[in-house]
């Protein structure tokens, strides 16, 4: 099967590259850079030069794949809620490109969408009021039509070695603040996953995944923040402080609603219905042998 692959040269993306070469898949990632297109060479793929800002680009790469995975997202969450609608006509130009064929979308989003404090089920329909909650909307547009998509919501933490993501900025914070923090009493749950078994979780949605349902990337249905706090703290040499109010606002900024999430998310049905089985080391783990305070 030949794959297209958005984000190919990131944190997940690359592992998806290598997950899908591995089991004997043809892949093109996109490329908007000389170095990421001789990553992608280097790493055995092919290279498609484009944007998500140019969907053209994106339609031309979806148009000539077996099944696409739609990693890419800009992170840049001074302008998340634009960042989201963008996504929303990414995620429908991809989908353009695959109209009137079984060929398989695979869309990334996040189980935060149905965070509640209950425990998430794959069934549970994406909160409206999320911004990110666009990507799936588009998604549902798309099966409305005949689209053969499918969603993939991945943990907060996904986490391993070269994480660029929610773990390295509370461990800069730490570092800057010199406390490690959770909000309260730090009992809310994250959900995780290690990088190369949501890997495999993509590659077998794009095997075998079911139109229109939506899997979920959680290796660990809940990890209690207060455990991650304290983690970092041990590594650091530094208190574990509970905030609230102000002083939790002042403390995280924008992320206080990262930080204050309470999201227990359930993969039975998504291990079961794919035959994935996460293997690799759990979050609190990692932060003990995957380089984390060696940077």
């Amino acid at each position: 099967m030949h794959v297209f692959v958005t984000g190919a040269t990131g944190f997940i993306g690359s592992a998806i590259v290598q997950e899908l070469l591995s089991h004997g898949h043809q892949v093109t990632g996109l490329a908007r850079s000389d170095a990421a297109a001789q990553a992608l060479t280097d790493a055995g793929a092919a290279a498609h030069r484009g944007s998500i800002d140019d969907l053209d680009s994106l339609r031309r790469g979806a148009a000539e794949a077996d099944a696409v995975i739609h990693t890419a997202f800009n992170h840049d969450f001074t302008r998340f809620a634009a960042s989201c609608e963008d996504d929303r006509h990414i995620v429908t130009a991809l989908g353009d490109a695959l109209a009137g064929s079984p060929r398989r979308l695979v869309v990334t989003s996040g189980t935060a969408l149905v965070a509640g404090g209950s425990m998430a089920q794959e069934t549970a329909a994406a909160s409206p009021h999320h911004p990110r909650s666009a990507s799936e909307q588009a998604v549902a547009a798309l099966v409305e039509r005949g689209v053969n998509a499918c969603v993939v919501r991945l943990a907060p933490s996904v986490h391993g070695p070269g994480d660029r993501g929610f773990v390295p900025l509370l461990i800069d914070l730490a570092r800057r603040t010199g406390v490690s923090a959770c909000v309260g009493d730090g009992l809310n749950r994250w959900p995780a996953v290690h990088r190369l078994d949501a890997a495999e979780l993509f590659r077998r949605a794009a095997e075998h995944g079911r139109t229109g349902v939506s899997y979920h990337g959680a290796a660990e249905s809940g990890v209690a923040f207060v455990d991650i706090a304290r983690a970092i703290g041990r590594h650091l040499g530094l208190p574990v402080r509970h905030l609230t109010g102000d002083e939790a606002a002042a403390h995280f900024g924008w992320f206080q609603h990262f930080a204050a999430l309470d999201n227990p998310t359930q993969s039975d049905w998504t291990q079961q219905e794919l035959q994935w089985r996460p293997r690799r080391a759990t979050l609190l783990a990692d932060l003990d042998s995957a380089g984390y305070f060696s940077r």
